[in-house]
């Protein structure tokens, strides 16, 4: 096995984003982490993560073409 090469090599090149954040699944301010650019995942519940930029910047949770998001409406305790 060649190290350095191919694929898993020089070929390869991560870079990771961290940034806090308030995740709208289980709305704790958490931190966010990212090895593809727009994509993070919630370090308090796992739930993975898009970025959108339209003047603010917006965490919504991410899915496949196809498959359901159920939300769920959080009631406030006075």
């Amino acid at each position: 096995m060649a190290y350095g090469k191919g694929g898993f090599g020089s070929g390869l090149e991560l870079t990771t984003e961290v940034v806090n954040g308030t995740c709208p699944t289980c709305h704790q301010h958490s931190i966010f982490i990212s090895v593809v650019p727009s994509f993070f995942r919630c370090t308090s519940c796992g739930t993975d993560l898009e970025q959108k930029i339209n003047g603010i910047i917006s965490y919504i949770p991410s899915g496949i073409k196809g498959s359901k998001i159920h939300l769920s409406r959080v009631s406030e305790k006075s």
